[in-house]
């Protein structure tokens, strides 16, 4: 088949469809079952055909699609076992990121483009920290204040703190207790890395859309071994990241190929815990982001991982083994047995625990999106290397790359943390001024009412506008409809 991608081979050849890879899709199995050698194979068939992929990197693997194979005699020989055709290592284009910027280039988002909503989960807040937090961000908005970093959050927070009393007359209660709890994870998160992330400049997400000259897709590889040691966050990072794809892109319907396929290793992390709100919202996305030309892929190591909701969404599925030692576990074999389209010749359930390292059970979208019966079979070796890469050969990499110098260096602009405290160190100097005499009925403004004249400076202006995008653009795309 032209363009399809041959993933495994039973007794007969298997093929992902690229019409049908924005259909979603799951890679589940036990550690050490194949899975990060069948993803490989998908992003490289992806990239052959002009898709750029989305890989997050939890164990360093999989920096070697950017180098040829041959480094390892067994996949030659697996790819004879197959009878293979026209099998040539070669490597993939490959751009490599970081949020800590150690192997990769950095990776930023504004606290506005963040939202309430996802800072909220990232900080385990409650429903009345989250209010609060809510409120902040609602207030920024209203006065003009840009929040692009931890600063500006926490210098925000403090000001609302201190005039509680005028600002809950017109937003609501502002719990003391609250701010403290808020201001605390905050400083939590500066301590995990979470000031690196948050900030300018941020990621353009187009740059996550690259093709090579001679057509091949740009396989974007997040370094995330260390980002794991802070499961929170590594969530919120990859559930963001879905989310601005997902509110960017235009409406393409069921394209030729996908624009862009997503990865999502250590699924279970995204929904483990999650508040209700927040997991519809993840349904939502997910449902939604193939019109945009999107394919998800969830990476676990057991289907049970991701809620039913999502589950049924996924149509593309590869499941290897599973071990059924206890009770729990023979109970999630059945299930994931269950997820397939059956076979009359296939005993799944008795297959998902015999199966061998590179074996799989597949069930791939057919040309009408319909669900194959599930084949067990062998799955593909790649092409590119298996394994990481050295130092030296990912730092040329990222010295070569498209993006090179464009996120290297941080920026730091005039946003609230510096106009609150402009604002304070007039507000002092002015008090240690000789006061004027005031004019019968002349009064004080309030801090809302001066932060009303300052946000009518600006309307109009090319701040005012920006705030529109980020802050409150945020908050609609988080808040609509809850």
């Amino acid at each position: 088949m032209a363009d399809s991608i041959l993933v495994a081979k039973s007794n007969r050849e298997l093929f992902l469809l690229p019409r049908m890879s924005n259909r979603h899709g799951l890679i589940a199995g036990a550690t050490g079952t194949g899975k990060t050698v069948t993803l490989q194979r998908m992003a490289e068939g992806l990239s052959r055909i002009g898709v750029p992929t989305f890989l997050a990197d939890v164990k360093g693997d999989l920096a070697g699609l950017s180098q040829p194979g041959g480094n390892k005699p067994a996949v030659g020989d697996r790819a004879k076992q197959m009878g293979l055709k026209s099998f040539d290592y070669a490597a993939c284009p490959v751009t490599f990121w970081d949020i800590f910027a150690r192997e990769g280039h950095p990776v930023r988002a504004t606290v506005s483009e963040m939202g309430p909503l996802l800072l909220g989960r990232l900080l385990d807040l409650n429903d009345t920290q989250e209010g609060v937090l809510t409120l902040t961000f609602k207030i920024a908005d209203d006065n003009g204040l840009l929040l692009l970093d931890l600063k500006d959050l926490r210098e925000m927070l403090t000001f609302v703190g201190q005039n509680a009393k005028e600002f809950t007359t017109k937003y609501g209660n502002v719990a003391g207790a609250s701010i403290g709890a808020i201001q605390r994870g905050l400083l939590a998160l500066e301590q995990q890395g979470g000031d690196r992330f948050l900030g300018e400049p941020a990621l353009n997400l187009m740059d996550f859309l690259q093709t090579t000259p001679d057509g091949r897709g740009m396989v974007n590889i997040l370094a995330a071994d260390k980002l794991l040691q802070s499961p929170r966050l590594y969530a919120i990072f990859l559930l963001w990241l879905l989310a601005e794809l997902f509110e960017h892109l235009p409406e393409v319907g069921d394209p030729d190929k996908p624009k862009l396929v997503f990865f999502f290793d250590e699924a279970h992390l995204l929904f483990s815990d999650a508040p209700p709100a927040l997991l519809e919202k993840i349904e939502q996305v997910v449902r939604l982001v193939r019109s945009k030309g999107v394919g998800v892929y969830f990476i676990t190591q057991n289907p049970q991982d991701v809620p039913d909701t999502v589950l049924g969404q996924l149509g593309n599925r590869v499941q290897h083994a599973l071990r059924a030692f206890t009770p729990r576990d023979q109970k999630a074999v059945k299930v994931a047995a269950q997820t397939f389209r059956a076979n009359p010749k296939l005993n799944v359930e008795s297959a998902i625990t015999e199966l061998g390292v590179g074996e799989g059970l597949v069930s791939f979208l057919d040309e009408k999106g319909t669900p194959a019966m599930v084949e067990r079979a062998l799955i593909a070796p790649p092409c590119s290397q298996i394994g990481p890469i050295t130092p030296e050969q990912r730092a040329d990499i990222i010295r070569r790359s498209m993006v090179a110098g464009r996120y290297d260096a941080a920026i730091d602009r005039e946003s609230a943390y510096e106009r609150l405290r402009a604002r304070a160190a007039a507000a002092t100097e002015e008090q240690e001024s000789p006061a004027p005499r005031k004019k019968a009925g002349r009064r004080t403004d309030s801090v809302i009412e001066s932060f009303g004249k300052s946000t009518m400076r600006s309307v109009g202006s090319s701040l005012g506008r920006e705030i529109s995008r980020g802050i409150l653009g945020s908050i609609k795309r988080w808040f609509r409809g809850r």
